[in-house]
């Protein structure tokens, strides 16, 4: 077994409409939590990468599957950064920044992307995550 693999989530590839429109969407509030660009279509945290994939005249339809993507924050500030990035842009925000009672101190924002995809930008220093 080759000792720096480990289990997780290799990367995510998102389907947008409009390539342009979805960096530098997804770049104003992922550059503030610590990912990186890494070429003209991805980004990464080091551990994962997310690939943004232009697909015109593709429908988005509500199906079952993933509701929505949680983006960690490592400081509660960086939370409501990304809420003001999101206000400059225009973006509907669904809720927050807000604690929310799911742990300990956790500290969220909700808003769809572009194209209507849920995402979420929490800090959650007491989560019950591994345990």
């Amino acid at each position: 077994m080759n000792s720096k693999l480990r289990p997780g989530i290799n990367h995510i590839e998102f389907w947008v409409s409009d390539l342009e429109q979805s960096i530098k969407f997804y770049y104003s509030f992922l550059s503030l939590i610590g990912w990186k660009k890494i070429s003209d279509l991805s980004f990464s945290d080091g551990m994962m990468i997310i690939y943004f994939i232009e697909m015109k005249g593709v429908e988005k339809v509500r199906s079952l599957g993933i509701r929505h993507l949680c983006f960690q924050a490592t400081e509660k500030g960086q939370v409501d950064q990304v809420s003001q990035a999101l206000a400059i842009l225009g973006a509907e925000v669904i809720r927050g920044p807000k604690i929310m009672p799911y742990s300990k101190d956790y500290y969220t924002i909700d808003f769809y992307d572009p194209d209507g995809q849920v995402i979420e930008v929490a800090h959650t220093p007491f989560s019950n995550m591994g345990s």
